[in-house]
């Protein structure tokens, strides 16, 4: 009876022994990958510096708006530190350049029931020295200025306002510079 059981848990000590060396093998053929939301973004910035966004607007603090937004979108998303010094690894610029507000539906009275925003973005993404920030991919983006457009709609109806339409719109504009700052696939 007592040797059975040695011979159990000889057997079972291999087994566990053997899966051991199995995780292992498999995570040092692994060593060349990344994982997890990580492996979307440049390996060599850990630090990123965002001045407060230039607006050509009329509208004040949209700059200021926006570049919260970024700063709130980047900690999400990126592995990323945001740092309050130009010093860090990579600095992210942007300048409102347009914004404009059209009515696209008005009532018989000419009393607008939806309204379009829209804001247009330049962003820069360098590194310390100037060079744009590598993306990692076979895709060469055309300069280090990249335009960006964003719209939203603000109906009255839905209880929208002026500033819950910019205030999406600023939103989804933070999100897709973020976007940008991932590696293409």
């Amino acid at each position: 009876m007592v040797s059975v059981r040695r011979a159990t848990r000889c057997v079972s000590r291999r087994r566990l022994l053997a899966g051991c060396v199995a995780a292992v093998l498999a995570c040092a053929g692994c060593a060349g990958y990344r994982m997890g939301t990580a492996s979307l973004f440049p390996p060599d910035v850990e630090t990123v510096y965002v001045p407060v966004f230039q607006s050509d607007s009329y509208r004040r603090g949209i700059g200021e708006r926006l570049t919260e937004l970024v700063i709130k979108e980047i900690e999400e998303r990126t592995p990323y530190k945001v740092v309050s010094s130009p010093d860090a690894d990579s600095i992210l610029t942007g300048r409102i350049t347009n914004d404009t507000k059209r009515v696209t539906i008005e009532d018989k009275y000419d009393q607008p029931r939806d309204v379009q925003m829209n804001f247009v973005v330049q962003v820069s993404w360098v590194d310390r020295k100037g060079d744009l920030v590598s993306q990692g991919g076979t895709v060469p983006l055309p300069s280090q200025i990249v335009e960006l457009s964003q719209t939203s709609d603000q109906i009255a109806e839905f209880g929208q306002s002026t500033t819950t339409a910019q205030q999406q719109t600023l939103e989804r504009l933070a999100r897709q510079i973020v976007t940008l700052m991932e590696n293409p696939w």
